[in-house]
């Protein structure tokens, strides 16, 4: 077999040597002016929306809630690493599964703030900086990816559809500290270097370093290191010593970065722990084994033919996985596949991000629209161009990245957001294409309608909101009343105010709907018995089983679990499920004014929305 393909620069496979020395100097040249300008005018419009409808300066999703309790910790005190929320579950605590990498900056940012500012203010001024920071990279990714595909036009389309990307989803807006939009940024940068013609060696270097980060930060990107990790494989293997230089530096970068953080985060005595949900050492020992063992593959096997590359490209792989059977089967599988039945139905069934195509299907149809059919085009519009020859490797990465990206959304909702992010670039090539036909012939009507057209179809957000008025609709015509706009719920019973009474009783342990554990942490001395994360098994269990049960049985769970206070707010929606699914269980009883007289009332709190009950000894 040939060492090289000859019509790999027909296809876009154009080796190193190729690259243009202006691009090859600095990519980014010409995306510094444009992208400060981006990011300024989202930065005023972000100000604008926030300040305009302010409820809070922490995210509404709980994880928003859950880091800065954490981050809080670490600033208190607690060790680096010592990830334990002592406040939180059983006795023991909860071992949690976040990265302090994401903890570093925001606690940097808060002691940075705190040289000028009141800590309430310091900690506020962090939180609305650090989220908007995180969509840097992403203007930088995407108008980098869109000028690659469609010159400078396309860097234009690519940088507008980054802009109504950021603005139009809530993990880029102040107070979103969770690690989603760091993960996102990763992803961007991840596929912006590996589109670049001529596979320039930094930028695999930087695409094996954001991969590490990737798995350090959070074990639901892996399928997409994984994909990313074969898209740099197989380019090796198609083309050999032109790939060498480039495929040398992802493995070692990875390999690098990889170590860095293992031995940055995880603490000496958990080197042994597998887990499956975070940064261990089966992550990082098959990170390693895999990164290494394919650049010894690559430096000493790239002049060799391609059956050659091959074979040891199988022996990479076979060893790889080997090595998974061996260590850490259970990882192979979802992580979250060994969760209670009963957290099943009740919680984990519940939560938007987390359900099948199948379930959203059934309960919002009109939103289907929105998460998964700009991908289909994506991928429609990269199959078009590599059959055309147009930047075929870079619409091949795309594709690849596009698809499983669709493919993690079709189990879960939650994939949908990285597939809609990496669909600007393909279509930056089209709309950006289709713009120069219309500003070349602008008298031409169809061409401007096309232009519009593909530009509109470009962004999520526009199916998203077509879904819902066709949904509101046809509604009305049919005399319905589902299917509306979907209203912010007013958070009536985790804000400060609904908060006070709860943080002036004696510190003790609290029990209550799941949705009240982490806003419990922040605003409040007490340890929190139940808050949705999946480590915490053994606390939203018990809350479960007591607000299941008969009052008589459900004081035993309560007492035993030290329970001092339990919190009941009538409007949380795991109380309806739980009252629906146990019609004679306490939270069915308490819904309908029925309290059992081992609980007693805490009297401010009768007519309020989140009602005390202290548990009697």
């Amino acid at each position: 077999m040939p060492k090289s393909n000859p019509a790999a620069g027909d296809a876009g496979l154009a080796p190193a040597g190729s690259l243009p020395r202006p691009l090859r100097a600095s990519p980014l040249a010409s995306l510094h002016r444009p992208v400060v300008l981006t990011f300024a005018a989202f930065v005023a419009l972000t100000v604008v929306m926030h300040f305009s409808s302010y409820v809070d300066y922490v995210g509404a999703d709980n994880d928003d809630v859950m880091r800065l309790v954490q981050v809080r910790d670490l600033l208190n005190g607690q060790n680096w690493f010592d990830l334990t929320q002592y406040r939180l579950g059983l006795e023991s605590g909860t071992l949690m599964h976040w990265s302090r990498l994401i903890d570093l900056p925001i606690a940097n940012l808060i002691m940075l703030f705190s040289l000028f500012l009141s800590p309430a203010l310091a900690e506020a001024s962090a939180l609305f900086v650090w989220p908007l920071v995180t969509a840097l990279p992403v203007f930088y990714a995407l108008g980098l990816g869109g000028s690659v595909v469609g010159g400078r036009s396309g860097r234009v389309v690519g940088l507008a559809l980054a802009f109504l990307f950021v603005l139009s989803i809530n993990r880029f807006q102040p107070g979103a500290i969770d690690h989603h939009n760091v993960q996102l940024a990763l992803i961007a940068t991840i596929a912006a270097c590996l589109v670049l013609p001529g596979r320039p060696p930094m930028a695999h270097a930087i695409a094996g370093a954001a991969c590490a980060l990737a798995i350090a930060i959070g074990a639901e990107t892996t399928p997409h290191i994984v994909i990313v990790a074969a898209i740099v494989a197989v380019q090796w293997l198609w083309l050999g010593r032109d790939m060498k230089s480039a495929a040398s530096a992802f493995a070692l970068a990875m390999a690098a970065s990889l170590t860095a953080a293992f031995f940055l985060t995880v603490p000496p005595g958990q080197y042994g722990l597998v887990a499956c949900d975070a940064l261990s050492t089966v992550f990082y020992s098959l990170g390693v084994v895999g990164a290494g063992m394919f650049f010894l593959a690559v430096a000493s096997m790239s002049a060799r033919g391609f059956a050659v590359r091959l074979t040891a490209l199988g022996c990479v792989g076979a060893a790889t996985v080997g090595f998974t059977l061996l260590t850490a089967p259970q990882c192979l599988g979802n992580p979250l596949a060994s969760l209670d039945p009963l957290l099943v139905s009740m919680w984990l069934n519940h939560v938007t991000e987390a359900q099948s195509i199948v379930s959203q299907l059934r309960a919002e149809p009109w939103t289907a629209a929105g998460f998964y059919l700009v991908p289909v085009l994506a991928m429609i519009l990269c199959v078009r161009a590599i059959r055309q020859g147009r930047t075929a490797h870079a619409h091949g990465v795309l594709l690849a990245l596009i698809a499983v990206s669709w493919a993690i959304a079709l189990v879960q909702v939650r994939g949908a957001v990285f597939s809609n992010m990496l669909s600007a670039i393909p279509f930056a090539a089209l709309v950006a294409g289709l713009r120069e036909r219309s500003n070349a012939d602008p008298k031409n009507l169809r061409k401007g309608l096309a232009f519009a057209g593909a530009s509109f179809a470009a962004v999520p957000f526009v199916w998203a909101l077509s879904g819902a008025l066709l949904s509101m609709g046809v509604n009305t015509v049919m005399g319905g009343t589902a299917g509306n706009l979907p209203a912010q719920e007013e958070e009536i019973c985790t804000d400060a105010a609904a908060m006070q009474a709860l943080a002036r009783e004696p510190a003790g342990v609290v029990a209550g709907p799941s949705n009240l554990g982490a806003h419990i942490l922040r605003f409040t001395p007490h340890r929190a018995l139940s808050a949705p994360y999946h480590r915490n098994q053994g606390g939203m269990l018990t809350e479960l089983h007591a607000a299941m049960a008969p009052p008589a049985d459900a004081v035993k769970f309560l007492r035993g679990a030290g329970v001092t206070v339990l919190a009941f707010c009538d409007s949380d929606p795991q109380v309806g499920s739980v009252a629906a699914a146990a019609p004679d269980g306490l939270y069915a009883r308490m819904r309908k004014g029925d309290v059992p007289d081992w609980l007693e009332p805490v009297p401010e709190t009768r007519s309020a929305a989140l009602q005390l009950f202290r548990v009697t000894p």
